[in-house]
């Protein structure tokens, strides 16, 4: 039997307040949607044409860990982004979606005991809920680390501690983080693959926004466990086309790490696995290869940022985020507010606390904080925007 408050990073009193966000909004206008990260700009008009091209390919079985040509495109990607040569038949997978990467790595790669004792996994807080789940899934603890303002909303993995490092199999890390925007930098990375080689464990790199960014490319963790010799099986990184690309319909993504770890998550990949039909890998190896198209997208979040930074400039609290395609605004109640967005604009957004889970003697971080997502074209995010200002900030 699945039970969803198991499972559910809602708090149990959230579900109500879910409800009463599904009541008509008093304003009785159009509705502004954003709550869920899922990208709107155009996607390249030539992929379909790729896909049209090598339709053939539906009438035969596609190799589980991808063709060669897509990843001979992946890595000619990591080698041109990060600067780190990879084998594209032994150091990447493709995936059916990041998600499925992110899931299933705990399954392939973590151990049912360390050191005699139940595994922990550590993650950010808030943090996107495959983590939780796929570590309840892999019989270990989720373990949850505050990620705020004071930490520059990146978690300290060094506060640990000892004993829960001492069980500790694995780490979520997402850089360009969700909800937040903030981006781990050389020195972020250093320090946490110094203490996974200290603890013996392993980090997951969720990057799947590293190509959403203001000003300066996000460092990866690829290039600093490069820099420092580190070993690739420790380290296991994943990417997508849908942010990036526009393209989270394609479920294209791969995962990138040493020839022993991607061996067991290919194991895996035999028996549970559902790869990507051959026209969408030949779609997916094509997008990979061309960044013109990444740069205009970029452009268009550079612009909404623009206006979020002249809409919110004197918001106290306000911080103007460095990459991904979210804004994290401070409130003083993060349900109340979203339900006056809703009820008064048709705005509507997401409370940060349901991105979030409690901690034992510490507030939820996500409580004082809504997450809008900008992703709607730019008049629209503009005007959604306004809406959250007038509504919510005005003196």
């Amino acid at each position: 039997m699945f039970y969803p408050e198991r499972f559910s990073t809602l708090p149990a009193h959230a579900w109500p307040r879910l409800r009463a966000l599904l009541d008509a909004h008093e304003g009785g206008g159009p509705v502004i949607q954003m709550t869920i990260g899922e990208p709107k700009h155009a996607f390249p008009a030539w992929v379909t044409d790729v896909i049209a091209d090598n339709a053939a390919g539906f009438n035969s079985y596609p190799p589980n860990d991808g063709s060669p040509e897509l990843k001979g495109a992946i890595t000619d990607w990591i080698k041109r982004r990060y600067g780190v040569t990879m084998d594209p038949a032994t150091e990447v997978m493709a995936l059916n979606g990041t998600r499925e990467g992110l899931y299933n790595a705990v399954i392939a790669l973590c151990p049912e005991t360390k050191n005699g004792q139940k595994p922990a996994i550590l993650m950010p807080n808030p943090f996107y809920q495959v983590y939780m789940i796929a570590a309840i899934s892999g019989a270990a603890d989720p373990i949850m680390v505050n990620a705020t303002a004071e930490t520059g909303h990146l978690p300290d993995f060094t506060s640990v501690s000892e004993d829960v490092l001492a069980r500790t199999v694995a780490v979520y890390i997402c850089s360009p983080a969700n909800p937040q925007g903030a981006v781990a930098d050389h020195g972020y990375w250093a320090t946490l693959i110094a203490l996974a080689e200290k603890h013996d464990f392993l980090i997951f790199a969720d990057e799947c926004y590293s190509e959403i960014y203001r000003d300066t490319p996000p460092t990866g963790v690829l290039q600093v466990a490069e820099a420092l010799g580190t070993d690739r099986n420790r380290i296991v990184a994943f990417h997508s086309l849908s942010k990036r690309s526009n393209l989270p319909g394609l479920r294209s993504g791969f995962v990138a790490s040493g020839p022993e770890t991607i061996a067991e998550i290919k194991q895996l990949r035999n028996y549970a696995g559902a790869p990507l039909p051959l026209p969408l890998q030949a779609a997916a190896a094509a997008v990979w290869a061309d960044e013109t198209h990444v740069e205009q997208n970029r452009s268009l979040y550079a612009a909404k940022f623009d206006a979020a930074d002249r809409i919110f400039g004197n918001v106290p609290g306000y911080v103007s985020p460095p990459a991904g395609f979210f804004l994290w605004l401070p409130v003083e109640d993060d349900e109340a507010a979203t339900v006056k967005l809703w009820r008064e604009t048709g705005v509507k957004v997401l409370p940060g606390g349901y991105l979030a889970q409690d901690v034992p003697g510490q507030e939820n971080p996500g409580k004082k904080y809504i997450r809008a997502a900008l992703v709607a074209p730019q008049e629209e995010t503009e005007r959604g925007l306004e809406l959250i200002r007038d509504c919510l900030y005005a003196d």
